[in-house]
């Protein structure tokens, strides 16, 4: 197990950025304090060959523009808010107007775009980058002082370990999540509609027209006795209903089981390269999305990544929670710390 450390790049103020490349067990992951992005994950297939198995950039100044989020560590709340604002204890809060009327992951400025301050660490099975950062009260709207701290590691079992904590010093949404891109059979390797998933969900929450939860629960299933598009209980090939499920998935499923303790999420087969990918989280949802916007993003050297190019597992509280009061809480504050836990699991 290792850890090294190198120079990145420098953002336009003149600040350095970091590249930490773990390595444990048969895996390699970098990530970069910009964003506290994840940049590559190298796996192993049933063929010996290492793959990258992880859309993004060769260099810093792609994800200085990454606007699909490749990678990226979103907040101070992941996905929508509708209406780009929210009341809590009585007071209206106006936040950022970043996709269309709505916020998404956090605003125009979010914590995908801030230099995270970062260290290493070991422990016995994994080695670790923690990275913080403080959002000052107000930051994009949001209210009070928050301190962020996501420690990323590998394991010597072939796992990628995510914990997320926040403190705030007052009443706020919080909400973080890693926004990796993966495609098993590598980045670049054409679309991922092939790929199997299951979805350990019975039910997923109900959007609108601009992807805004109604406060509805929907079960996963069809009519009696089928399976409906968005039922992923029982393995299948991601591409098999994406035309009925709206040409695309970008849907936050209710993860079933306790909120709270970590358990199975979902789990995502390769059969080219017998890549297996199974993710467990404590939060209540994922949001299943299958890079339906990519079109023609600029990538790794000889990459161009178009729709379905990638999927994302994105662990996290449902969307709109602030303004869902039947969803499960996302407010943190004083006597109230976010901590969270999601783990993603390689096997080829």
């Amino acid at each position: 197990m290792k850890v090294t450390k190198k120079n990145f790049g420098l953002l336009s103020n003149g600040e350095k950025v970091y590249l930490y490349t773990l390595k444990a067990g048969d895996l390699s992951l970098s990530i970069t304090s910009f964003g506290a992005t994840w940049t590559s994950l190298l796996v192993p297939s049933k063929s010996g060959r290492q793959d990258d198995v992880l859309l993004g950039y060769s260099s810093l100044g792609g994800y200085c523009n990454n606007k699909p989020f490749l990678g990226a560590t979103v907040g101070r709340f992941a996905n929508r808010i509708g209406g780009a604002a929210f009341t809590l204890d009585g007071h209206r809060y106006t936040l950022d107007k970043s996709h269309g009327e709505n916020t998404l992951h956090g605003g125009w400025k979010g914590f995908d775009k801030l230099l995270w301050k970062a260290e290493t660490y070991k422990e016995k099975d994994g080695v670790f980058v923690r990275f913080e950062l403080e959002s000052p009260d107000g930051d994009r709207g949001f209210p009070g002082k928050l301190k962020a701290a996501v420690s990323y590691g590998l394991t010597k079992s072939n796992e990628v370990i995510a914990n997320y904590e926040a403190r705030v010093n007052a009443p706020s949404p919080v909400n973080l999540t890693n926004h990796a891109y993966f495609n098993l059979a590598g980045e670049g390797e054409g679309d991922i509609l092939s790929h199997e998933a299951i979805i350990f969900a019975s039910s997923y929450v109900e959007i609108d027209k601009q992807s805004i939860p109604t406060g509805k629960l929907f079960p996963v299933q069809g009519g009696p006795g089928t399976a409906g598009p968005f039922d992923f209980r029982e393995r299948k090939g991601i591409g098999r209903d994406i035309e009925a499920a709206g040409g695309g998935y970008d849907h936050c499923f209710a993860v079933d089981g306790e909120i709270g303790k970590l358990r199975p999420c979902a789990e995502v087969f390769e059969g080219n390269t017998g890549r297996s990918l199974r993710v467990f989280t404590t939060q209540p949802g994922v949001q299943f999305y299958t890079g339906n916007s990519l079109d023609g993003v600029q990538g790794k050297p000889g990459s161009v990544y178009n729709k379905y190019s990638g999927f994302c597992l994105e662990t996290q509280h449902f969307p709109d929670s602030p303004n869902q009061p039947g969803f499960p809480s996302a407010i943190f504050g004083p006597g109230k710390n976010y901590h969270e836990k999601a783990v993603f699991s390689f096997d080829w």
